[in-house]
């Protein structure tokens, strides 16, 4: 989002969560704000702001009046909104205790198109070493084959961080997950050192992209292809 946009987008997260919480059909939700560099990042982007919903069933949500009232809120304050509507297929961890998404399989025979949620729950005796790690890492996610997107979301600012990410295939995501040395060497620390005192890692079926900016474009390509 820019311009006014941008202050409306930070008293969206207040505004939203009074629907949300009385709203029966969400299951799950968050509100939150977004790094600058497309992951994890210490620099907020006051322009960006990012909301995770889980509903029971898609077409009853987009007809619902909290719906309605999002959508009309964002195109008041001329806000650019990309929307991914994603199936949850293989994954493990927690987010506030819960397995949000259901026990999923840690892995599928899915090999498509996929989405990428990471998040963490930093220790504060761990934030200088995660820290520290995020700048390479993140350079090599944005330059590896089949890399289309990121952006860095969060609850806390450094110490509840996710990364959202979109890949051509879930080959090239497993490629630079886990035989890119660089990333592969900061998975195995974060176990060895316990920098988290929660995570979860979850990949989605990519169903549908809505938006206008360059990112959706590319993964409306890549869902056309």
């Amino acid at each position: 989002r820019t311009g006014s946009a941008a202050g409306q987008g930070f008293f969206s997260m207040a505004i939203f969560r009074i629907p949300f919480w009385i709203h029966k059909q969400l299951l799950f939700w968050k509100l939150m704000g977004c790094g600058k560099n497309g992951t994890f990042d210490k620099q907020p982007d006051f322009n960006q702001w990012a909301v995770m919903l889980m509903v029971t069933d898609i077409n009853q949500w987009q007809n619902t009046r909290t719906a309605t009232f999002m959508q009309q809120y964002w195109r008041c304050f001329g806000a650019t909104v990309t929307t991914y509507y994603l199936q949850p297929i293989e994954g493990h961890g927690l987010w506030d205790g819960k397995q949000v998404f259901g026990a999923l399989p840690k892995t599928s025979d899915y090999e498509g198109p996929i989405a990428v949620l990471t998040r963490a729950t930093i220790k504060l005796s761990k934030l200088s070493r995660f820290w520290e790690h995020v700048p390479l890492v993140a350079r090599h996610m944005q330059q590896a084959e089949g890399f289309i997107t990121s952006v860095g979301i969060g609850e806390i600012p450094w110490m509840k961080q996710a990364t959202f990410s979109i890949w051509e295939r879930k080959a090239a995501m497993k490629n630079f997950a886990y035989k890119m040395a660089d990333h592969a060497d900061v998975v195995r620390k974060t176990h060895q050192e316990k920098w988290y005192s929660e995570d979860m890692f979850v990949r989605f079926k990519i169903i549908n992209v809505t938006g206008s900016n360059l990112q959706a474009l590319k993964a409306i390509a890549i869902l056309q292809s």
